[in-house]
């Protein structure tokens, strides 16, 4: 019965290891950088074995820091960066090829495939998701297609496929247990997520032997072990990132809702135990769930650009010189002056889904300078979010009241003001913002005894809150929120031009 929990954490960049308390405060925290692979424009790639050496390495590393034993340690939770492919050997463990990251575009002339045969809303209606090369279905199909011999050997049961939490639950069980959960096979395109099973008709599309999937659990679960020196640690929850967070954020019931503020913004909304799907471009999610307990559901947005903007006024403008400077700047000046600046750097996400949309600043006068524009930035943030939260209360019928924040970003209380401000709703920041390891920490802790569920999800378990309430007068709102969609409407007007003359 030790006394921490420990939290791996494997993002898209780095790994990390966090240690929490039984007061859920955050012990320690190691982290580790891997190596990105980029074999050609639009393609990204990762070594596997990397990915598990730098996670066990940080593991280890923190373990050793803090001078523990292995009986130290109550249970082990495990969170991931979704839709990443891997695929390797049952007897070996080795994998026949470098992982595929869920930023890869390689498959996208599939995706456009699979539209042209009206899959569309079948894919939707059964996995909750859209057609894009973001999902891990056509990644794996990829693999199975250029990788010699491979679909053969997956149909005589020889290969393994899973998402990174499956991968490091076989590394740390030494090759005994094959899973993943509910969460991270919603993420597939393969799973239908009201049975709560993959699905045969899209396997069958895909030509994916069910032999090398994965068995799923819920995310509060005992998986397996991981021995370390004559130990037998728990593993007992495991959660893609944006769902852990959502949990982290003890948002269990229907209506509650999290953003996370990183290089991107991803806006959860729990919508309980029945699905609400998108017509205007929302993902339908499994959130995390414990065993026993009836799947939760989750409505999903992305903001392409959100904490990125910061960094591009810091690295492409260069007026600012750290990240924190923004707020500094920004609040020297008392508005923007009716500029507005809409980062559509990489096209427009959910709810515009403009894929020609580029980023632009309109409304600028001669008094418009780096004050105004840095502001400008950081109300594009919210504005994107906000644009999310109206179309999800607007799907779901669930008016929400309050958003729950975290993120790097998140630490911007101009920011958080203006978010709160524009989206009218009370904004919540939580003393421990590591949201996504927490999650994984309490779907652990939880299914191993460590913390009682009732007493963490009536929020006295151990976290404490920053609130940011609305001031803004309804007035102001209404046009600053008028002059946003004036802004948006601008850069379609751009995003058309150009799509006709990609037609001539």
């Amino acid at each position: 019965m030790g006394n921490y929990i420990l939290a791996l954490d494997e993002g898209t960049t780095s790994a990390r290891a966090i240690l929490f308390d039984r007061n859920g405060q955050p012990l320690d925290m190691v982290q580790r950088e891997f190596p990105q692979i980029y074999p050609q424009p639009g393609w990204v790639e990762q070594d596997p074995m990397e990915i598990w050496a730098s996670q066990y390495g940080v593991m280890m590393e923190l373990i050793a820091k803090k001078g523990l034993s292995p009986d130290d340690i109550h249970a082990i939770g495990i969170t991931n960066q979704r839709e990443t492919v891997i695929v390797w050997e049952r007897a070996t463990g080795r994998p026949i090829c470098n992982a595929i990251v869920w930023q890869c575009r390689r498959t996208a002339p599939l995706c456009e495939q699979l539209k042209e045969e009206g899959l569309t809303d079948y894919i939707r209606e059964t996995t909750g998701l859209l057609i894009d090369a973001y999902f891990s279905a056509t990644k794996l199909s990829w693999i199975l297609d250029h990788t010699p011999g491979a679909r053969e050997r997956a149909k005589r049961g020889e290969l393994c496929f899973g998402t990174v939490d499956s991968w490091l639950l076989w590394k740390l069980t030494g090759g005994a247990v094959h899973a993943t959960d509910l969460s991270n096979a919603s993420r597939t395109m393969l799973f239908d997520i009201k049975k709560c099973d993959w699905d045969d008709t899209l396997l069958a599309r895909f030509d994916i032997p069910r032999e090398m999937l994965p068995a799923v659990y819920p995310s509060g679960h005992l998986y397996g072990y991981h021995r370390m020196n004559g130990i037998d640690i728990p593993i007992a929850g495991m959660a893609g990132d944006q769902q852990a967070a959502l949990f982290g954020q003890r948002c269990v019931h229907k209506g509650e809702s999290k953003n996370t503020y990183g290089t991107g913004c991803f806006l959860l909304m729990n919508t309980g135990s029945t699905p609400v799907f998108s017509e205007n471009g929302l993902l339908t999610t499994v959130a995390a769930s414990l065993d026993g307990q009836a799947p939760q559901y989750a409505l999903e947005g992305s903001v392409f650009v959100g904490g990125a903007v910061i960094q591009w006024l810091r690295d492409g403008l260069g007026i600012i010189r750290d990240a924190e400077d923004s707020e500094y700047f920004a609040a020297k000046a008392k508005d923007t002056g009716g500029a507005y600046l809409v980062p559509a750097f990489t096209g427009l996400g959910a709810p515009h889904w403009d894929m020609y949309a580029r980023g632009t600043l309109v409304g600028m006068t001669r008094a418009t300078g780096r004050n105004q524009i840095v502001r400008a930035a950081l109300e594009s943030i919210a504005f994107q979010t906000n644009d999310i939260l109206t179309l999800m209360a607007k799907e779901s019928g669930i008016p929400l009241s309050t958003l729950n924040v975290d993120g790097g970003a998140s630490a911007n209380d101009l920011l958080m003001q203006m978010q709160a401000d524009y989206s009218a709703v009370t904004v919540r920041r939580p003393a421990v913002r590591e949201s996504t390891a927490l999650g994984a920490a309490f779907l652990a802790g939880i299914t191993t005894g460590f913390w009682d569920a009732d007493a963490l999800f009536s929020h006295a378990g151990g976290n404490s809150y920053f609130t940011f309430t609305p001031h803004m007068a309804e007035e102001e709102r209404r046009r600053a929120l008028a002059g946003w969609k004036r802004a948006l409407r601008a850069v379609r007007a751009w995003s058309e031009a150009e799509a006709d003359d990609d037609e001539a």
